[in-house]
């Protein structure tokens, strides 16, 4: 596949606007990531996965609350790449030469986003990084170098955003562990929301008429 066909796959993102009603107003679930800031539950459709049920999946997989209720749909909004970038399209091996009998040792899921390096035939070659701190990086703390299938990647997103609803009776603050991680969830008035990652601040204003 030429390079510049890279438009064919679209990765369907989904965004989870989970809120509770109280006594002071409108909440909104935050959670604090222990390396990546605060952040509003997000995540990525599997292959044919539909986005309601996708977004259904991540609620209820980074809050653990069992009560959810989807209110509605707001709408979707492309969901562009920063330069010099793509996303796994699909899960796929990473080879160490361009070559399909090359040694595999890692696979890359859907929806991850990687650097493009360089292009051979029908294999680019992609880096994915982890920094050390999200508002200040200094260094990699891991980073995965290698060649995929040109047809796994894509430069097309598509982000769904949904309103869920829980009872207010829910904790203030609690734990979750979601992919080996312990997520620090808390509820925040959404007229008062604290510092949200970048570029997440820019999707509240999908619930802007809850404020």
């Amino acid at each position: 596949m030429p390079v510049d066909e890279l438009t064919s796959l679209i990765v369907h993102k989904v965004t989870c606007f989970i809120i509770r009603q109280c006594e002071q107003g409108c909440e909104l679930l935050l959670f604090q990531h222990p390396n990546a800031g605060i952040q509003i539950t997000a995540g990525t459709a599997n292959p044919n996965e539909e986005p309601e049920h996708a977004a259904r999946r991540e609620a209820l997989e980074e809050s653990g609350l069992q009560s959810l209720k989807l209110l509605r749909w707001l709408g979707d909004e492309p969901d562009p790449l920063p330069t010099g970038h793509v996303c796994i399209a699909y899960p796929t091996l990473v080879y160490a030469r361009p070559d399909l009998n090359s040694f595999d040792w890692v696979h890359f899921p859907t929806g991850l986003m990687v650097e493009e390096l360089r292009h051979v035939e029908d294999f680019t070659l992609v880096r994915y990084e982890e920094k050390d701190d999200y508002f200040n990086p200094q260094y990699a703390t891991y980073s995965i170098t290698g060649w995929v299938p040109i047809q796994a990647l894509t430069e097309q997103r598509l982000r769904h955003f949904y309103l869920f609803e829980t009872p207010s009776e829910t904790p203030q603050r609690w734990s979750i562990v979601v992919d080996k991680h312990v997520f620090e969830l808390f509820w925040a008035p959404i007229s008062h929301l604290p510092g949200i990652i970048h570029p997440q601040d820019g999707w509240v204003k999908w619930i802007a008429g809850l404020m």
